[in-house]
């Protein structure tokens, strides 16, 4: 820190009680200056000699008032004053970071210029602070902070734009030239690393980090850091990155952490002043939004609680949908607000999608992609940030579908809000889905057939059909399409024909209920077709609809084996001229009959009707 010193006689001013300032002196006293609550007992020579102010004063002042001279609304208070008056005896003062404006600004009130006498004060202290602390760091800082409390002189004086134009010099300084000691205790820790990794020191040291500044200038208050802060923008040298990490600093340090310090009558005016700063000094071009999408939601949901104006919160949510990709389900999860009766904000999220959506769209028409029949494997290059939206909105319907003040119509909507193609896999949907029926359980056939609907049978995984199969909370008509797709699925396979979908990793919602040493459909259904030819032949065919489970091991329930029944005749057994709609002519055979007619079938008839059916 950067001081300077004044004068040379040693001091003389002493304190009689809080309120009596007096020189020790021969002489006696002769004027008294009221600063505030606090009387001066000077002489008039050496103030006068120096104050163009105090000479107008003495002058117009009446002689026999015993009350002296009223210093109104002197800028600094006793304090600045004392240390004019000081100077213009002799006695020695320091000027500082922490008092410089102050009596900067009291020396232009006294009027204590040139013109009244040479070497003047105000000379000496536009002097230091020029030529010294707007040349630091620490100090430009310190003095910017120091200029709150003394406006509107401060700022008539430029002092606090000479601070904001120095700070936001230094911060596009090429780090790798920095010299100042506040870069000492980052270069020794580095040098320490490289001492401890037995690396030689003759190697180079990392160069300061370009974010060096974000901690320093936070102790600033939000106005001047405002300021700062669009100072530093508008030389166009930073890094939008730097800034993004500069704005979430700030952040952390000066907003609570609950809800309630948030939302107290005593700050929310602060909070709600800082949120708005924050968000407006948000890069606006889409290759700046460089803050981390994390911090942005967090935000959201600050400037929700808050009640910040639309347009930040506006501004905000268009920041957000440029970055949606990068969000987690968890940042997604903000708490609804009155009238909402739901737990989380789902129309909130409902128009990041859209807003996501419309941005992708314009930059590339995925309708034009689609119409050209691209195949999955270049949409999933060219479109990374729609399968990451895609998979987010999956959990995040999983995670919401526990709400059971959560309409269909709302979670029908979300899911529909992102194209087809975001989606290749039905396995998320899918988990979400099956959480949702089994937490409204008084949803209409209507309601629960709109609800299937959403998903595509055939671009489930294999583990996820085996657990549709099993799932009593499904529409027959579903599990039907299912178990038909599966069957469909083990023909082509077992003809030659590559998988259509190889086997992924359920979602974790509903996966644990599968059991752990899943088979293949087709070995579970082999292994039933053993089973029942084994119950014939020792005349104990159990019947199809039989819900004892002891009796053998019974992969599926008796709904979903008598569905497997009937899809193994269709596919199996069934001659050309037959009807194959009919459920009566389908159930009167046994499972065994046609696995015998199968076996006089020839093998390239056998592929031709399984291809059929695929």
């Amino acid at each position: 820190m950067k001081f300077m010193k004044l004068g040379s006689k040693p001091d003389a001013f002493q304190a009689e009680g809080s309120c009596v300032r007096y020189v020790s002196s021969e002489l006696a006293t002769d004027v008294i200056v009221n600063v505030g609550s606090v009387k001066f007992h000077l002489h008039k020579f050496p103030l006068l000699s120096k104050s163009n102010k105090l000479q107008k004063l003495v002058s117009e002042a009446n002689e026999e008032s015993p009350d002296g001279i009223q210093l109104v609304d002197f800028p600094g208070g006793p304090r600045a004053f004392e240390i004019c008056a000081k100077f213009c005896y002799g006695v020695t003062v320091t000027l500082n970071p922490y008092n410089v404006v102050a009596v900067r600004c009291a020396a232009e009130y006294l009027e204590m210029t040139e013109d009244i006498d040479k070497g003047n004060l105000i000379l000496k202290i536009e002097v230091f602070l020029n030529s010294s602390l707007l040349h630091n760091w620490k100090d430009s800082i310190i003095v910017l902070q120091t200029t709150k409390s003394l406006l509107p002189w401060s700022e008539n004086l430029k002092i606090v734009g000479r601070c904001i134009d120095s700070i936001s010099s230094k911060t596009s300084v090429d780090p790798s030239v920095i010299t100042w000691s506040y870069t000492y205790n980052r270069k020794l820790a580095t040098s320490d690393q490289i001492l401890r990794s037995g690396l030689k020191l003759a190697e180079k040291m990392e160069s300061v980090p370009r974010d060096w500044w974000v901690e320093d200038i936070c102790e600033l208050d939000i106005d001047l850091y405002k300021r700062v802060m669009l100072a530093i923008k508008s030389k166009g040298r930073m890094d939008g990155g730097v800034i993004g990490e500069a704005l979430k600093t700030y952040a952390m340090r000066w907003l609570p952490d609950s809800v309630d310090a948030l939302v107290s009558e005593v700050h929310i005016h602060r909070n709600k002043s800082l949120v708005e700063t924050i968000i407006c000094l948000l890069p606006s071009d889409k290759a700046g939004i460089s803050c981390a999408c994390s911090f942005l939601l967090k935000l959201l949901k600050v400037a929700i609680l808050i009640e910040a104006d639309d347009s930040s919160r506006e501004e905000l949510i268009k920041s957000i949908s440029l970055k949606l990709d990068e969000a987690s389900v968890n940042d997604l999860l903000i708490p609804a607000r009155p009238p909402q009766t739901t737990v989380y904000d789902i129309e909130l999220v409902q128009r990041l999608v859209a807003v996501f959506v419309a941005n992708e769209i314009s930059k590339k028409d995925l309708k034009i992609i689609e119409k050209n029949g691209k195949n999955d494997s270049d949409f999933v290059l060219g479109h990374g940030s729609w399968l990451k939206v895609g998979k987010i909105i999956d959990g995040y319907l999983s995670a919401v579908a526990r709400d059971r003040n959560l309409p269909v119509s709302s979670f029908i909507k979300l899911s529909q809000s992102i194209p087809e193609m975001a989606r290749p896999i039905h396995d998320g949907l899918y988990g979400a889905i099956d959480i949702f029926l089994k937490e409204h359980s008084a949803l209409t056939k209507s309601e629960r057939k709109n609800l299937c609907g959403l998903m595509d049978v055939k671009k489930l995984t294999t583990d996820a059909s085996m657990h549709a199969a099993q799932n009593e909370q499904l529409p027959l008509r579903v599990v039907v399409q299912v178990l038909f797709f599966e069957q469909a699925r083990a023909a082509a396979f077992n003809n030659g024909h590559d998988a259509m979908d190889p086997p992924r990793k359920t979602e974790e919602n509903w996966g644990k209920t599968v059991p752990e040493n899943r088979k293949s459909l087709r070995k579970q259904m082999d292994e039933m077709k053993i089973k029942e030819e084994d119950s014939l032949k020792n005349g104990k065919l159990a019947k199809r609809g039989s819900k004892n489970r002891g009796s053998g091991p019974q992969l599926l329930p008796s709904r979903s084996r008598r569905i497997f029944d009937k899809l193994w005749i269709v596919g199996k057994g069934l001659a050309s001229g037959e009807n194959k709609s009919s459920e009566t002519s389908a159930s009167s055979q046994s499972p065994t009959s046609m696995i015998r007619g199968e076996t006089k079938s020839s093998g390239s008839s056998s592929r031709h009707r399984r291809h059929s059916i695929s």
